[in-house]
């Protein structure tokens, strides 16, 4: 008898464990639609550890999951597009990005963050490698076995519950088999090198008339790569993006 009482409750278990296995797959799926519905893509996650010096969830406790928020292809700019802030001067897309993700995080009980809230600065490009097959290119984007280099993180939202997710997928670098790297010698100005980026012979190039096919079809070092081709960003992303870019860059002080 107690040895059958033993065999029924360890079945139990392993039910009980099926269940909130299931819960979580579902919980996770959850959160993926109501993260597309709201313009973004969920860009996968991680379990974080006590060194990434999270801070924690109000009322809730410490974080136990991290889920990454951004954009893969023209899939956000619809959605950015049709919005008030679209047509603000002052950084449109971080508050277009902040208003959304924020109604998110409280519809989901979580925590958001923001990569473009600082100093400090959370370190994204760390959390995107660990949530995906990211790694750097030789020109500093994240480049994606699958995109390219056209996609971003937008946000990161934390939880204070374990949320069971897709493993992280295990891709080769995309750059480690491209022999001729062409993104490192189509820029006009040599901005790029294996080891540097020269953003002052960057900015002022395309603060200049000779600029005007990289501020109107983009940075020519991203366009030369060939991987991701099918998510390249529509003519309108590229130019609200490379106008940003030239701003931002503007207004720093000499030497900022």
């Amino acid at each position: 008898m107690p040895m059958h009482g033993t065999k029924v409750g360890l079945a139990e278990l392993d039910r009980l464990d099926a269940l909130a296995e299931l819960l979580g797959r579902m919980k996770f799926e959850m959160i993926a639609h109501a993260v597309e519905a709201a313009g973004l893509a969920l860009r996968g996650g991680f379990a974080p550890v006590p060194e990434d010096q999270l801070p924690p969830i109000p009322g809730k406790g410490p974080a136990q999951t991290v889920l990454m928020l951004g954009v893969v292809g023209p899939g956000a700019w619809t959605a950015f597009t049709g919005s008030p802030e679209s047509g603000t001067r002052k950084n449109p897309l971080d508050t277009w990005t902040r208003r959304v993700v924020t109604a998110l995080a409280n519809d989901l009980g979580a925590l958001p963050l923001f990569p473009f809230e600082g100093p400090p600065y959370w370190p994204f490009q760390r959390w995107a490698m660990r949530a995906e097959p990211v790694a750097p290119s030789p020109i500093g984007i994240l480049i994606h076995p699958d995109y390219g280099l056209w996609h971003a993180y937008r946000a990161a939202l934390l939880f204070a519950e374990r949320i069971d997710m897709p493993a992280r997928e295990v891709r080769a670098r995309p750059c480690d088999t491209c022999t001729n790297r062409p993104c490192l010698s189509a820029c006009p100005v040599g901005a790029f090198t294996e080891s540097a980026y020269h953003v002052q012979s960057c900015i002022a190039h395309i603060s200049s008339p000779a600029g005007v096919m990289c501020m109107g079809e983009g940075c020519r070092a991203r366009d030369a790569c060939p991987v991701g081709r099918a998510f390249r960003y529509p003519a309108e992303q590229i130019r609200f993006h490379m106008e940003a870019f030239r701003r931002a860059y503007q207004r720093r002080p000499a030497g900022g």
